[in-house]
Protein backbone atom coordinates (compact mmCIF):
# COMPACT_ATOMS: atom_id res chain seq x y z
CA UNK A 1 0.00 0.00 0.00
CA UNK A 2 1.30 3.43 -0.92
CA UNK A 3 0.40 4.89 2.47
CA UNK A 4 2.63 2.34 4.19
CA UNK A 5 5.42 2.89 1.66
CA UNK A 6 5.23 6.62 2.40
CA UNK A 7 5.38 6.06 6.14
CA UNK A 8 8.41 3.79 5.87
CA UNK A 9 10.25 6.09 3.47
CA UNK A 10 9.70 9.02 5.82
CA UNK A 11 10.65 6.94 8.85
CA UNK A 12 14.05 6.25 7.30
CA UNK A 13 14.90 9.97 6.98
CA UNK A 14 13.96 11.65 10.30
CA UNK A 15 15.02 15.29 10.63
CA UNK A 16 14.74 17.89 13.38
CA UNK A 17 13.02 21.23 13.91
CA UNK A 18 12.89 23.20 10.62
CA UNK A 19 15.95 21.57 9.06
CA UNK A 20 14.01 19.05 6.96
CA UNK A 21 15.49 18.96 3.44
CA UNK A 22 15.02 15.24 2.79
CA UNK A 23 11.53 15.21 4.28
CA UNK A 24 10.52 18.23 2.20
CA UNK A 25 12.01 16.67 -0.90
CA UNK A 26 10.08 13.46 -0.38
CA UNK A 27 6.77 15.23 0.25
CA UNK A 28 7.15 17.40 -2.82
CA UNK A 29 8.03 14.38 -4.95
CA UNK A 30 4.79 12.65 -3.87
CA UNK A 31 2.69 15.77 -4.44
CA UNK A 32 4.12 16.57 -7.88
CA UNK A 33 1.72 15.75 -10.66
CA UNK A 34 -1.36 16.04 -8.45
CA UNK A 35 -3.94 18.72 -9.21
CA UNK A 36 -2.83 21.00 -6.41
CA UNK A 37 -0.66 24.03 -5.87
CA UNK A 38 2.42 23.07 -3.81
CA UNK A 39 4.24 25.85 -1.95
CA UNK A 40 6.24 26.66 1.20
CA UNK A 41 4.80 29.53 3.28
CA UNK A 42 7.71 29.40 5.77
CA UNK A 43 11.01 27.64 6.39
CA UNK A 44 10.56 23.90 6.67
CA UNK A 45 6.87 23.83 5.73
CA UNK A 46 5.08 22.34 2.71
CA UNK A 47 1.48 23.11 1.75
CA UNK A 48 -0.77 21.70 -0.97
CA UNK A 49 -3.93 23.52 -2.05
CA UNK A 50 -6.71 21.80 -3.95
CA UNK A 51 -8.96 24.40 -5.58
CA UNK A 52 -12.46 23.08 -6.27
CA UNK A 53 -13.84 26.55 -6.89
CA UNK A 54 -15.54 26.66 -3.51
CA UNK A 55 -15.92 29.81 -1.48
CA UNK A 56 -14.11 28.46 1.57
CA UNK A 57 -11.58 25.81 2.53
CA UNK A 58 -10.88 23.17 5.13
CA UNK A 59 -7.31 22.61 6.31
CA UNK A 60 -5.69 19.37 7.46
CA UNK A 61 -2.37 19.37 9.30
CA UNK A 62 0.48 16.89 9.75
CA UNK A 63 3.67 17.59 11.71
CA UNK A 64 6.99 16.74 10.08
CA UNK A 65 9.84 16.86 12.58
CA UNK A 66 11.38 13.95 14.44
CA UNK A 67 13.10 13.62 17.82
CA UNK A 68 16.77 13.38 18.87
CA UNK A 69 16.29 9.74 19.88
CA UNK A 70 18.48 6.81 18.83
CA UNK A 71 16.21 4.11 17.40
CA UNK A 72 16.46 0.61 18.85
CA UNK A 73 14.11 -1.06 16.35
CA UNK A 74 15.76 -3.19 13.72
CA UNK A 75 13.84 -3.59 10.46
CA UNK A 76 14.09 -2.57 6.83
CA UNK A 77 12.79 0.95 7.52
CA UNK A 78 14.84 1.78 10.63
CA UNK A 79 16.11 5.36 10.80
CA UNK A 80 19.14 5.98 8.61
CA UNK A 81 20.05 9.09 10.62
CA UNK A 82 21.95 8.09 13.79
CA UNK A 83 20.56 9.68 16.93
CA UNK A 84 17.36 10.80 15.23
CA UNK A 85 14.03 8.99 15.02
CA UNK A 86 10.34 9.46 14.28
CA UNK A 87 9.48 8.40 17.81
CA UNK A 88 6.24 10.40 17.96
CA UNK A 89 4.45 9.13 14.87
CA UNK A 90 4.88 12.20 12.69
CA UNK A 91 5.89 9.94 9.82
CA UNK A 92 2.45 8.33 10.10
CA UNK A 93 0.74 11.72 10.20
CA UNK A 94 2.48 12.77 6.99
CA UNK A 95 1.63 9.48 5.27
CA UNK A 96 -2.05 10.01 6.11
CA UNK A 97 -2.01 13.49 4.58
CA UNK A 98 -0.26 12.24 1.44
CA UNK A 99 -2.99 9.61 1.06
CA UNK A 100 -5.62 12.30 1.52
CA UNK A 101 -3.90 14.30 -1.23
CA UNK A 102 -4.15 11.38 -3.64
CA UNK A 103 -7.83 10.92 -2.82
CA UNK A 104 -8.61 14.60 -3.30
CA UNK A 105 -6.74 14.51 -6.61
CA UNK A 106 -9.20 11.90 -7.87
CA UNK A 107 -12.24 14.04 -7.09
CA UNK A 108 -13.75 16.21 -9.82
CA UNK A 109 -15.69 18.37 -7.39
CA UNK A 110 -15.98 19.02 -3.68
CA UNK A 111 -17.96 21.32 -1.42
CA UNK A 112 -14.76 22.69 0.09
CA UNK A 113 -11.36 23.68 -1.20
CA UNK A 114 -8.74 21.68 0.69
CA UNK A 115 -5.48 22.98 2.16
CA UNK A 116 -2.98 20.37 3.37
CA UNK A 117 -0.43 21.71 5.84
CA UNK A 118 2.82 19.86 6.54
CA UNK A 119 4.26 21.69 9.54
CA UNK A 120 7.79 21.71 11.00
CA UNK A 121 9.01 22.29 14.56
CA UNK A 122 6.14 20.77 16.53
CA UNK A 123 8.60 19.22 18.96
CA UNK A 124 10.67 22.37 19.46
CA UNK A 125 9.53 25.95 18.94
CA UNK A 126 5.89 25.47 17.96
CA UNK A 127 5.87 25.77 14.18
CA UNK A 128 2.08 26.05 14.21
CA UNK A 129 2.27 29.56 15.64
CA UNK A 130 4.60 30.75 12.90
CA UNK A 131 2.44 29.16 10.21
CA UNK A 132 -0.57 31.07 11.50
CA UNK A 133 1.44 34.28 11.30
CA UNK A 134 2.11 33.74 7.57
CA UNK A 135 -1.54 34.54 6.81
CA UNK A 136 -2.18 31.43 4.70
CA UNK A 137 -5.43 30.56 6.44
CA UNK A 138 -6.92 33.96 5.67
CA UNK A 139 -5.48 33.90 2.15
CA UNK A 140 -7.16 30.58 1.32
CA UNK A 141 -10.41 31.25 3.18
CA UNK A 142 -9.96 28.40 5.69
CA UNK A 143 -13.02 27.95 7.90
CA UNK A 144 -11.65 25.14 10.08
CA UNK A 145 -8.52 23.03 10.57
CA UNK A 146 -8.25 19.39 11.61
CA UNK A 147 -5.38 17.28 12.89
CA UNK A 148 -4.73 13.96 14.60
CA UNK A 149 -2.07 12.16 16.58
CA UNK A 150 -1.23 8.47 16.81
CA UNK A 151 -2.16 7.37 20.33
CA UNK A 152 -0.85 4.29 22.18
CA UNK A 153 -3.33 2.75 24.59
CA UNK A 154 -6.35 3.67 22.47
CA UNK A 155 -7.95 0.79 20.55
CA UNK A 156 -6.07 0.06 17.35
CA UNK A 157 -7.46 2.00 14.37
CA UNK A 158 -10.02 3.89 16.46
CA UNK A 159 -10.39 7.65 15.98
CA UNK A 160 -11.54 9.43 19.14
CA UNK A 161 -11.72 12.88 20.65
CA UNK A 162 -13.67 14.93 23.16
CA UNK A 163 -15.33 18.33 23.36
CA UNK A 164 -13.45 21.18 25.06
CA UNK A 165 -10.38 19.93 26.99
CA UNK A 166 -8.26 17.46 25.00
CA UNK A 167 -4.57 18.26 25.63
CA UNK A 168 -3.04 20.45 28.31
CA UNK A 169 -1.30 23.77 28.41
CA UNK A 170 2.17 22.77 29.56
CA UNK A 171 5.01 24.86 30.93
CA UNK A 172 8.37 24.02 32.43
CA UNK A 173 8.94 25.14 36.02
CA UNK A 174 12.48 25.75 37.28
CA UNK A 175 13.11 26.69 40.91
CA UNK A 176 16.46 27.68 42.41
CA UNK A 177 16.78 28.25 46.14
CA UNK A 178 19.99 29.97 47.30
CA UNK A 179 21.14 29.82 50.92
CA UNK A 180 24.49 29.84 52.70
CA UNK A 181 26.61 26.82 53.41
CA UNK A 182 28.05 26.11 56.83
CA UNK A 183 29.39 23.04 58.62
CA UNK A 184 26.52 21.22 60.29
CA UNK A 185 28.34 21.53 63.62
CA UNK A 186 27.90 25.29 63.27
CA UNK A 187 24.66 25.20 61.29
CA UNK A 188 23.40 28.41 62.86
CA UNK A 189 25.96 30.26 60.75
CA UNK A 190 24.36 29.09 57.51
CA UNK A 191 21.03 29.29 55.68
CA UNK A 192 19.72 25.84 54.75
CA UNK A 193 18.69 25.76 51.07
CA UNK A 194 17.77 22.08 51.31
CA UNK A 195 15.25 22.66 54.07
CA UNK A 196 13.81 25.67 52.24
CA UNK A 197 13.61 23.71 48.99
CA UNK A 198 11.86 20.83 50.71
CA UNK A 199 9.32 23.22 52.17
CA UNK A 200 8.76 24.80 48.75
CA UNK A 201 8.12 21.34 47.31
CA UNK A 202 5.68 20.51 50.12
CA UNK A 203 3.72 23.76 49.83
CA UNK A 204 3.58 23.57 46.03
CA UNK A 205 2.14 20.06 46.25
CA UNK A 206 -0.43 21.15 48.84
CA UNK A 207 -1.45 24.08 46.65
CA UNK A 208 -2.04 21.80 43.66
CA UNK A 209 -3.95 19.28 45.78
CA UNK A 210 -6.27 22.04 47.00
CA UNK A 211 -7.60 22.69 43.48
CA UNK A 212 -11.03 21.04 43.13
CA UNK A 213 -10.80 17.48 41.73
CA UNK A 214 -13.16 18.42 38.89
CA UNK A 215 -10.52 20.81 37.50
CA UNK A 216 -8.00 19.07 35.24
CA UNK A 217 -4.51 20.24 36.22
CA UNK A 218 -1.06 18.97 37.13
CA UNK A 219 1.97 20.26 39.03
CA UNK A 220 4.80 17.78 39.50
CA UNK A 221 8.57 17.96 39.97
CA UNK A 222 10.80 15.30 38.45
CA UNK A 223 14.19 16.64 39.49
CA UNK A 224 15.41 17.81 42.91
CA UNK A 225 19.10 18.40 43.67
CA UNK A 226 20.67 20.01 46.70
CA UNK A 227 23.97 20.22 48.51
CA UNK A 228 27.36 18.69 47.88
CA UNK A 229 28.49 16.88 51.06
CA UNK A 230 26.79 15.21 54.04
CA UNK A 231 28.24 17.42 56.76
CA UNK A 232 27.53 20.88 55.38
CA UNK A 233 24.31 22.80 54.91
CA UNK A 234 23.25 23.09 51.31
CA UNK A 235 23.80 26.47 49.69
CA UNK A 236 21.70 25.69 46.64
CA UNK A 237 18.61 23.64 45.80
CA UNK A 238 17.54 23.13 42.19
CA UNK A 239 14.14 21.78 41.13
CA UNK A 240 12.65 21.09 37.71
CA UNK A 241 9.00 20.29 37.07
CA UNK A 242 5.95 20.93 34.95
CA UNK A 243 2.77 22.95 35.40
CA UNK A 244 -0.19 21.88 33.26
CA UNK A 245 -3.79 23.02 33.05
CA UNK A 246 -6.50 23.76 30.49
CA UNK A 247 -8.11 27.06 31.46
CA UNK A 248 -5.77 30.05 31.47
CA UNK A 249 -7.34 31.31 34.71
CA UNK A 250 -6.43 28.04 36.47
CA UNK A 251 -2.93 28.05 35.03
CA UNK A 252 -2.32 31.69 36.00
CA UNK A 253 -3.66 31.18 39.54
CA UNK A 254 -1.35 28.21 40.12
CA UNK A 255 1.61 30.09 38.63
CA UNK A 256 0.94 33.11 40.87
CA UNK A 257 0.71 30.78 43.87
CA UNK A 258 4.16 29.36 43.13
CA UNK A 259 5.64 32.85 43.10
CA UNK A 260 3.81 33.64 46.34
CA UNK A 261 5.25 30.53 47.99
CA UNK A 262 8.70 31.66 46.91
CA UNK A 263 8.23 35.09 48.47
CA UNK A 264 6.94 33.56 51.71
CA UNK A 265 9.97 31.30 52.02
CA UNK A 266 12.36 34.15 51.35
CA UNK A 267 10.86 36.02 54.30
CA UNK A 268 10.75 32.96 56.57
CA UNK A 269 14.15 31.43 55.82
CA UNK A 270 16.41 34.17 54.50
CA UNK A 271 16.99 32.21 51.30
CA UNK A 272 16.69 33.71 47.85
CA UNK A 273 14.12 31.91 45.67
CA UNK A 274 14.27 32.25 41.89
CA UNK A 275 11.39 30.80 39.84
CA UNK A 276 11.17 30.57 36.07
CA UNK A 277 8.04 29.36 34.29
CA UNK A 278 8.16 29.38 30.50
CA UNK A 279 5.17 30.10 28.28
CA UNK A 280 4.95 26.60 26.74
CA UNK A 281 2.13 25.60 24.41
CA UNK A 282 -1.51 26.58 25.02
CA UNK A 283 -4.15 23.96 25.73
CA UNK A 284 -5.82 22.03 22.90
CA UNK A 285 -9.48 22.92 23.39
CA UNK A 286 -12.00 21.57 20.88
CA UNK A 287 -14.70 24.28 20.52
CA UNK A 288 -18.21 22.99 21.17
CA UNK A 289 -19.87 24.48 18.06
CA UNK A 290 -17.37 23.05 15.60
CA UNK A 291 -17.17 19.79 17.55
CA UNK A 292 -20.91 19.27 17.18
CA UNK A 293 -20.70 19.98 13.43
CA UNK A 294 -18.02 17.32 13.11
CA UNK A 295 -20.09 14.84 15.14
CA UNK A 296 -22.97 15.35 12.70
CA UNK A 297 -20.94 13.86 9.85
CA UNK A 298 -18.39 11.63 11.59
CA UNK A 299 -19.05 8.80 14.02
CA UNK A 300 -16.36 8.48 16.67
CA UNK A 301 -16.25 7.68 20.40
CA UNK A 302 -15.77 10.42 22.95
CA UNK A 303 -12.98 10.21 25.52
CA UNK A 304 -13.90 10.49 29.19
CA UNK A 305 -10.85 12.48 30.25
CA UNK A 306 -8.29 14.64 28.45
CA UNK A 307 -4.58 13.94 28.04
CA UNK A 308 -2.16 15.92 30.18
CA UNK A 309 0.40 16.06 27.37
CA UNK A 310 0.83 19.10 25.12
CA UNK A 311 0.56 19.77 21.37
CA UNK A 312 1.23 22.90 19.35
CA UNK A 313 -1.98 22.31 17.35
CA UNK A 314 -3.34 24.59 20.09
CA UNK A 315 -1.88 27.60 18.27
CA UNK A 316 -4.13 26.92 15.27
CA UNK A 317 -7.16 26.83 17.56
CA UNK A 318 -6.30 30.28 18.86
CA UNK A 319 -6.22 31.58 15.30
CA UNK A 320 -9.16 29.74 13.73
CA UNK A 321 -11.62 26.98 14.70
CA UNK A 322 -10.02 23.54 14.84
CA UNK A 323 -10.59 20.03 16.13
CA UNK A 324 -7.89 17.55 17.12
CA UNK A 325 -8.28 13.76 17.25
CA UNK A 326 -6.40 10.69 18.47
CA UNK A 327 -5.84 7.64 16.25
CA UNK A 328 -5.32 4.52 18.36
CA UNK A 329 -2.23 2.35 17.95
CA UNK A 330 -3.42 -0.20 20.52
CA UNK A 331 -0.84 -1.88 22.71
CA UNK A 332 2.16 -0.27 21.06
CA UNK A 333 5.29 1.12 22.74
CA UNK A 334 4.91 4.60 24.20
CA UNK A 335 5.48 7.78 22.23
CA UNK A 336 8.94 9.37 22.50
CA UNK A 337 10.59 6.02 23.21
CA UNK A 338 13.41 4.46 21.22
CA UNK A 339 11.32 1.41 20.28
CA UNK A 340 8.11 3.18 19.25
CA UNK A 341 6.42 1.47 16.31
CA UNK A 342 2.87 0.57 15.34
CA UNK A 343 0.64 -1.48 13.08
CA UNK A 344 0.70 0.56 9.88
CA UNK A 345 -2.73 -0.65 8.73
CA UNK A 346 -4.26 1.93 11.07
CA UNK A 347 -3.05 4.72 8.78
CA UNK A 348 -5.82 3.96 6.30
CA UNK A 349 -8.33 4.55 9.12
CA UNK A 350 -6.89 8.02 9.58
CA UNK A 351 -7.06 8.77 5.87
CA UNK A 352 -10.66 7.49 5.72
CA UNK A 353 -11.62 9.75 8.60
CA UNK A 354 -10.01 12.83 7.07
CA UNK A 355 -11.56 12.11 3.67
CA UNK A 356 -14.98 11.88 5.25
CA UNK A 357 -14.50 15.31 6.84
CA UNK A 358 -13.14 16.80 3.61
CA UNK A 359 -16.19 15.64 1.66
CA UNK A 360 -19.11 15.59 4.11
CA UNK A 361 -18.41 18.35 6.65
CA UNK A 362 -21.25 20.87 6.69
Amino acid sequence: MQIIQDRRALHRIPELDKNLPKTIGYLKSRLEGLSCRVFSPMEGAVCAFFDFGAGQALAFRADMDALPVAEENCNDYTSSHPGCMHACGHDGHMAILLELARRMDRKKQNTWNILLVFQPAEETTGGARELCETGIFKEFGVEAIFGLHLWPGLEKGLVASRCCELMARASEVTVDVYGKSAHIARSWEGIDALMAGTEFYRRAGAMEAAVPPSVFRLLKFGRFESGSVRNALSAHTHMEGSLRAFQDAVFDAMKDSLYAIGRELEQETGCTVKIHINSGYPAVLNPEGLYNRVRACADFPELDVPAMTAEDFAFYQRYLPGIFFFLGTGDSPALHTSNFDFDETILTKGADFFENLAVNFQ
